[in-house]
């Protein structure tokens, strides 16, 4: 199972705090570092010093980094034009070797589309499916061929469909809870279908209406990977448990029931049960950047026994 880090910048981070977090994630050998892409501070608090935007983020990152993957849970379409958020991934993938990865989802956070003057439009879900088609169109199309898209809401006539990305596929990213749409746009257009802060149960059903529409679409369900997104609170013992669930602004039960919090065992315990669900990796959402030994401690006591406890499934 993979491990990745998450990160919410917006609620308070600079660059070189990110940094920081994504050469640590890097060194103790975590899958990848993700961030959130939003520009307004959810909950209390003042979001000092500001929010960082994804893109220019990653794009840092990509020229810090070496081995990590890099990428976004999940970029808003309505931040940014299909076309150019095409080039903005392509040329972070050049900058980065081809370690990016893209999660785009509609974009619902009314408050900082209207705080930053960044239009809030209806039919999200619509916008969403034509940008996923451009951008992946834009992606694919071959060299010294042109690309042309007439949707309702973006048009593009002989796009020259550059530049290209180094990896031949991006991996991309789409999530959610819908019953239908979100599926079937899974099934056409993800590599990795993500579920952000469900229970177990949730996840097994998710997947498998994922799962059913894949093969309606004529893929393989195994050819997605599935993963989920879960807030992180673990701590050698009950009090580093409960000072880390305190410096986040969280209770340690809450945490427990909607997280992955606890003991090293517990969350290993925790872990193998949504593995059965079907889920392939992990994105542990770190909410307090400042503690890279919390990063250690999951790095060395959980990492390895769910490991073992694989190795023990297999056997």
């Amino acid at each position: 199972m993979d491990f990745r880090i998450f990160t919410e910048p917006q609620q308070g981070a600079s660059y070189e705090t990110l940094l920081r977090v994504a050469r640590t994630a890097e060194q103790l050998g975590y899958d990848a570092f993700f961030r959130s892409d939003h520009y307004l501070r959810m909950g209390d608090g003042d979001g000092l010093p500001g929010p960082t935007d994804a893109w220019i983020t990653l794009a840092g990152l990509a020229r810090e980094t070496e081995r990590i993957r890099l990428g976004t849970l999940m970029t808003a379409a309505t931040f940014r034009l299909p076309g150019v958020l095409a080039i903005q991934v392509a040329q972070v993938d050049a900058m980065s070797g081809g370690r990016v990865e893209l999660g785009l989802g509609a974009g619902w956070f009314e408050q900082e589309h209207t705080a930053y003057g960044i239009p809030f439009p209806g039919r999200r879900f619509d916008r969403l499916e034509e940008q996923l088609a451009v951008v992946t169109g834009l992606w694919s199309t071959a060299p010294g061929k042109t690309f042309d898209f007439d949707g309702s809401y973006y048009q593009l006539k002989d796009s020259p469909a550059l530049p290209k990305p180094v990896q031949d596929r991006i991996p991309v990213l789409i999530g959610g809870l819908g019953a239908k749409r979100t599926p079937a746009l899974a099934a056409r257009y993800a590599t990795e279908f993500n579920l952000p802060f469900v229970s177990v149960q949730r996840t097994a059903e998710q997947f498998a209406l994922v799962r059913a529409a894949a093969e309606e679409h004529g893929r393989p369900a195994d050819d997605l990977v599935y993963s989920n997104a879960l807030v992180a609170c673990v701590g050698r013992d009950d009090a580093e448990v409960a000072s880390r669930a305190a410096a986040i602004g969280r209770e340690v039960d809450e945490l427990k029931a909607n997280g992955l919090a606890g003991t090293p065992a517990e969350v290993v315990e925790k872990i193998g049960r949504y593995r059965e669900a079907g889920t392939q990796r992990i994105y542990f959402q770190i909410l307090d950047l400042d503690d890279l030994d919390h990063l250690e401690l999951i790095a060395a006591q959980v990492r390895p026994q769910v490991g073992e406890d694989q190795g023990e499934q297999a056997r």
